[in-house]
Formats: structure tokens, C-alpha cells, sequence
């Protein structure tokens, strides 16, 4: 059986899976917002966002596979995951006070962790990476990679 990008360098899948995640978060974002159901938002993000073209640029195609399973186990798990993110966050900050953007990040990035798949470091890094892309600015990055390294840490400990 060949794989669909088998004919894909290791850089263009590593670009093609970064976003992806990058898409699951505006995806669980857009959800919470719209109260669109995860079938209505999906179809919408492979129709028009997976290599659509904006403004002349071209929006790359991300991994779908990997958008699927981050989206749904995001869905599926949201109770024990926004548990997590909380039990990860100083007291003073509840889940419900936090940007909606970084909410979903946490989500996608549970969903992921608790898939197994990835390696949790390599998780940490390609999130810390996407709050860069929402947050260039700002202090969100190390929050995330804080936040998730704790996540991270008690969904896999034997990683560290």
C-alpha cells in the first residue's frame, strides 16, 4: 500500500502537518464561536481552506488526516482534556478565562497528545509554533509551551 504523500519530501509533510494543526485550531475556534457541529466545520476547512488561494496567496495543504484526528479527539475528549488544561493553569486562571484561540489550541494539542502518535516534544513544539503564528508578539508562546509541557507530562511521563 503507498501512502498519499509518499511522493513528498520529509520537509513538505513536516509543512503539511504543522497546518494542519494550524487549521484544527481555527477549526475548534470557529466552532465555539458559530456553534457549527464538527461535521459542518470540517467539510468546510477541506472545501475551502486545504490549498485555497486568498488575496494571491496560496494557503498550503495541510496533512487531512492529521486535521481529522485532532479535530474529532478534540470533540470526543473535550471534558478530560479542558480538565487537564485546567489542572495545568495557575489556580487564578480557569480554562473559561483564557483567550478563546489559546482555548483551542490546548484542545487540539490534547487531542494530539492523548493520540500517542507524535512524540509529546515534538507536540510542545509544533503548538508553541502555531501560538507564535496567532500571538507573534506576545507572551502566549511560553505560556503554551509552559501549559502543555505540564499536559504533556501527565498524559506521558515515560517521554521525559
Amino acid at each position: 500500500m503507498t501512502s498519499l504523500h509518499g511522493n513528498l519530501s520529509g520537509n513538505q509533510r513536516r509543512k503539511m502537518k504543522s497546518a494542519a494543526r494550524l487549521y484544527a485550531v481555527q477549526a475548534l475556534f470557529q466552532m465555539e464561536h458559530s456553534a457549527q457541529t464538527v461535521e459542518a466545520v470540517r467539510a468546510e476547512f477541506l472545501d475551502h481552506r486545504f490549498g485555497a488561494t486568498y488575496d494571491g496567496e496560496e494557503m498550503l495543504d495541510g496533512d487531512i488526516e492529521l486535521f481529522e484526528t485532532v479535530v474529532e479527539g478534540a470533540v470526543n475528549y473535550q471534558a478530560s482534556i479542558d480538565q487537564m488544561t485546567d489542572r495545568a493553569l495557575v489556580a487564578k486562571w480557569p480554562l473559561g478565562r483564557i483567550d478563546p484561540t489559546l482555548r483551542a489550541l490546548f484542545r487540539a494539542a490534547g487531542a494530539e497528545l492523548n493520540g500517542k502518535e507524535t512524540p509529546p516534544k515534538v507536540v510542545i513544539t509544533e503548538y508553541v509554533d502555531v501560538a507564535r503564528a496567532f500571538f507573534p508578539d506576545g507572551k502566549e508562546p511560553q505560556f503554551v509551551n509552559a501549559v502543555l509541557d505540564h499536559m504533556a507530562r501527565e498524559i506521558q511521563p515515560e517521554a521525559f
